[in-house]
């Protein structure tokens, strides 16, 4: 990052070279607060930013399908499920003792029984810890809360795919008026105001006069977009490229894992300010300012022509309408606004696949997650006590 920094901000030496380390530091920040810092700055949060993008595509987009999903499907009954798994050992422990009655006169087994015995007694032993796991559910007193609050969950289920449906809708808006508005990618598809409605970036623009309802709804899409990023994760595990390194399960959950989960929140909500561009442009660029502009020209005797209120754009004048600064910032790079572009597709994309395999699966089993064929018997031990 040193090298990095170096190389985008031309630090000159202090003017004194016996100057103080208090006047040193002062000098520095002096240079970040001047136009030198920025490119750096910019740069480094871009890159990073970048790699919270493909998280975002990876885990959130998933997840703002799946979580409210599983919320309106509901989990499976414990007292069906004890029933199933039930049977299902009954006809494990049928077929083991026809493999082992073949080797009753003396006879060795085939490497082919061998394999299957060995296959069988496996499945055996996950079988009965997940009947104890799913006694233990049905002994729990979340369980018959969880039933209770079954409509609650519903109710939030359908509010979270109506949120999610409004996000996407303003975000294809965003990115079809880039599209058709903009540059293209010599430019990284930016373009100075809105031409087409987009209904979340009017409701920040109605919001913002009046504080902080518009700072709060920003704080809601954040929080929403961490827990749906928290769902996809825990649906999908941590993956590498096409290697899955860790799994996110109850109790189970290994540190190196938590570590991970934690870097990738950090990028994602690292990567929200570019979401909330893209969400709301209008308001990202000049927020609620409005200049005045003559209505039409004056005429034989008038000084001046009538003046209207519009909303800033870009043929606004420089002195009466200012791009925030936070703008100029996410677009320092024209390459990685082009990335970022192309992303949001990618992200939409992603979110309809989602969408329609949450909507082929079943009802999620109530121990999800909690007894897999990797783990080793004792490990219940600690879960049953």
């Amino acid at each position: 990052m040193l090298p990095l920094y170096r190389a985008f901000v031309p630090l000159d030496p202090p003017p004194s070279t016996n100057s103080t380390q208090w006047e040193k530091v002062q000098y520095l920040f002096e240079e970040l607060g001047s136009s030198h810092g920025l490119p750096a700055l910019s740069f480094s949060i871009s890159s990073l930013t970048l790699i919270g993008m493909l998280a975002v595509i990876t885990y959130t987009a998933y997840g703002m399908s799946v979580l409210p999903l599983n919320l309106i499907k509901g989990t499976r009954s414990v007292a069906y499920e004890l029933l199933e798994n039930t049977d299902e050992i009954e006809d494990v422990e049928q077929q083991i003792e026809k493999l082992k009655a073949k080797c009753k006169d003396g006879r060795p087994l085939s490497s082919r029984d061998r394999r299957s015995l060995q296959t069988l007694e496996g499945k055996l032993q996950v079988l009965q810890r997940r009947g104890r796991h799913l006694e233990i559910a049905e002994r729990n007193c979340c369980t018959k809360v969880g039933s209770a609050l079954r409509p609650f969950k519903i109710m939030l289920g359908v509010f979270f795919i109506i949120v999610a449906l409004v996000f996407i809708v303003s975000l294809f808006i965003s990115n079809l008026d880039k599209a058709l508005h903009s540059a293209g990618i010599s430019s990284g598809f930016i373009i100075f105001g809105t031409n087409l409605t987009n209904p979340l970036n009017e409701l920040l623009l109605v919001l913002q006069p009046v504080f902080p309802l518009d700072y709060i709804l920003i704080t809601v899409i954040t929080v929403y977009f961490v827990l749906t990023s928290m769902a996809g994760i825990r649906n999908m595990g941590i993956w590498f490229f096409w290697i899955r390194l860790y799994k996110i399960r109850p109790k189970k959950t290994r540190p190196q894992a938590l570590l991970f989960l934690c870097m990738i929140l950090l990028l994602i909500v690292l990567h929200t300010s570019y979401v909330i561009y893209s969400l709301a442009p209008q308001y990202v660029m000049y927020g609620s300012q409005k200049y005045l502009a003559e209505s039409h020209t004056p005429q034989q005797g008038e000084t001046t022509g009538n003046f209207t209120t519009r909303v800033c754009d870009a043929d606004a004048p420089q002195d009466q309408c200012v791009v925030t600064r936070s703008y100029l910032f996410l677009h320092k790079f024209w390459f990685f606004s082009t990335i970022y572009y192309f992303g949001n597709w990618v992200f939409i994309g992603v979110f309809l696949v989602g969408l329609v395999v949450s909507c082929c699966r079943g009802k999620k089993s109530v121990i999800e997650g909690e007894v897999e064929a990797d783990d080793s018997d004792m490990s219940d031990d600690e879960y049953v006590h």
